[in-house]
């Protein structure tokens, strides 16, 4: 407690930066032994009160990930004063595009056609709403295209799964984001399968993402990487890594 008898951050403070520095020694470490530049650095903060987000902001973190749209919204509301880039990375219900677009600068969870039209739809719309209200301009929204990468050698005959569309639909997802008003078409996004080789679905996530350059050559970014495997996910070319618990700890207990 402080002296005031309100919360005192310090050690919370030391904590966070001592496994912001492990975390961005491994980056750099896994960087250098890839030879590959280093990847951007999302702090998943999903759980964690706006206070650490605070704590992170302070100690140079400018990218944070949020996968609940209401935990999301309150958060950038109250942490409105920081310069801060909000990337959705949950599982996306079309009627939270409204709201979700009014603070995120990226989403990484775009895996169905009905989704692409609603969040072009929900863009428009803030926009509109901003230019009324005489607010800033809202910029493109950058969207990762999410794929399941629970499958055999051959992305082209994985199965269907939670959280990420059919690789066999990859072109048809990504000439629709691209052709939408209002969305940027900024590259892939995958989480590796519990109990498959990280690196070998990373290197089916690269095959995915030559498929989307094909259609959108700048579409280059691969979002791909958490705490426990940000190592392979560098090495197969990863840009963008979410990690969460290395960062922040152990998930507090959600009521």
């Amino acid at each position: 407690m402080s002296d005031d008898g309100g919360p005192d951050h310090g050690d919370r403070t030391r904590e966070l930066g001592e496994r912001l520095r492990a975390v961005r020694a491994r980056i750099s470490s896994a960087a250098a032994a890839a030879g590959r530049t280093e990847p951007g650095l999302i702090v998943v903060t999903k759980y964690f009160p706006a206070s650490d987000v605070r704590i992170l902001a302070g100690l140079g973190v400018t990218d944070v990930g949020e996968n609940r749209d209401q935990e999301a919204a309150a958060k950038a509301a109250e942490l409105e004063d920081l310069d801060l880039a909000w990337h959705f990375i949950g599982q996306l219900q079309t009627n939270k595009a409204r709201s979700v677009v009014r603070y995120a600068h990226s989403v990484h969870s775009v895996d169905r056609l009905p989704l692409i039209t609603a969040l072009g739809k929900a863009v428009r719309g803030e926009r509109e709403r901003r230019d009324a209200a005489g607010l800033g301009a809202r910029e493109d929204l950058h969207c990762f295209l999410q794929f399941t990468l629970d499958a055999g050698a051959d992305p082209t005959e994985a199965p269907a799964g939670r959280g990420g569309a059919l690789p066999i639909d990859a072109t048809a997802l990504a000439e629709a984001c691209a052709a939408t008003e209002g969305l940027r078409l900024a590259g892939v996004m995958a989480v590796a399968p519990l109990g498959a080789d990280p690196a070998e679905a990373f290197e089916r996530l690269l095959r995915i993402s030559a498929e989307i350059r094909a259609v959108a050559p700048a579409a280059s970014a691969v979002s791909a990487g958490m705490s426990g495997d940000l190592e392979e996910a560098i090495a197969a070319g990863a840009t963008h890594l979410r990690i969460g618990s290395d960062v922040l700890g152990p998930r507090p207990a959600v009521r």
